[in-house]
């Protein structure tokens, strides 16, 4: 296994990074139109599409998904991909016509250093469009860190970043996290190198550093960012082989900011957006479909947790001047 998203059959993921800009779009482009559904807790969210996904709505299947930088501009972005799958003549049927389904939700790094001078229109449709190009040209494995919708992400006192998990839930379901890491708190303890996954690390993957011994009381006044509401934002896809119904992906939804919450410190405030996508490729019938939903919330909780730590473990410094530090520039990178 990669310990990526992709290891949950059915799917590729694309990246396109513009570093001069300061930001970029990661999608996941799907093998056939795949159930999922979204769910939302942040209190300044940017998406697109997502009200289709909900278990009531007539629309049973999606195409791709996409995560973009650029703030309510980044929302271009499903329109370069949904471009990319028309000219393969992909799409939801309406008669004759085919129109390709691609939810997205986007994180705001508009203030960055990056140069966001773009003039009528911006970047991200062709952004989307190069991310989707991506997906079919090599999507099983893909950059992490500071790619994609990862590029211009930051937290609270390190660069943030794209981070991905993968793992087997003991029912036997492959399950993957996609995760766009631009928290207005932290991923690691009071500044310091460890994370707070640190519980659910597997073979080292973000330094094996493990918890501090003590582990430091938090703060009585937590660490925010201080940009108004929606100027920030953790944006996710999980995902999984199992054959779930869209119901069952909108609690796969709900449990997977549980991800968050291990991970992300707070999470959910009025000045993030977290949106989480979760579908569900359909390779794998549930034997029983409770216990293997409960068991596969849980293995998905877990791999969200682990790629919001690899965000920032991965990530680097952006080239431009005073921007903050990658976790590896202070802390060796391990």
């Amino acid at each position: 296994m990669r310990n990526l998203i992709t290891d949950v059959a059915g799917l590729k993921v694309g990246n396109a990074t513009d570093l001069d800009l300061a930001s970029g779009v990661t999608t996941v482009i799907f093998d056939e139109p795949t159930v999922a559904s979204v769910d939302v807790r942040g209190g300044g969210p940017g998406t697109r599409e997502t009200d289709l996904l909900a278990p009531d709505e007539t629309v049973g299947a999606i195409h791709a998904l996409t995560l973009s930088g650029g703030s309510a501009f980044g929302l271009d972005a499903a329109g370069g991909v949904m471009a990319a799958l028309a000219e393969r003549g992909l799409g939801f049927p309406v008669g004759d016509a085919r129109v390709p389904i691609v939810p997205g939700a986007v994180l705001f790094d508009l203030i960055n250093g990056g140069d966001k001078a773009w003039g009528r229109f911006s970047p991200y449709r062709e952004l989307g469009y190069r991310a989707a190009q991506a997906a079919w040209e090599g999507g099983l494995d893909f950059a992490l860190g500071t790619a994609g919708a990862g590029t211009g992400a930051t937290t609270v006192d390190f660069k943030g970043g794209l981070g991905s998990a993968s793992a087997v839930a003991p029912s036997g379901h492959t399950v993957g996290a996609l995760v766009a890491v631009n928290a207005c708190g932290t991923v690691n303890l009071n500044g310091g190198p460890h994370f707070r996954a640190a519980p659910f690390e597997r073979n080292g993957e973000f330094g094996g550093l493990g918890l501090p011994y003590p582990l430091p009381p938090l703060p009585e006044r937590p660490l925010l960012k201080g940009l108004p509401p929606g100027a920030n934002t953790t944006i996710a896809i999980v995902a999984t082989d199992a054959a779930l119904t869209k119901a069952q992906c909108k609690r796969l939804a709900v449990m997977a900011h549980d991800g968050y919450a291990h991970a992300i410190w707070p999470v959910h405030s009025p000045l993030d957006g977290d949106t989480i996508f979760a579908a569900a490729t359909g390779r794998r019938p549930l034997a029983d479909p409770i216990f293997d939903l409960a068991l596969i919330g849980d293995a998905v909780v877990r791999a969200l947790a682990r790629a919001c730590a690899r965000a920032i473990y991965e990530a680097t410094a952006l080239p431009q001047p005073g921007t903050l530090p990658a976790w590896r520039d202070r802390w060796s990178g391990g």
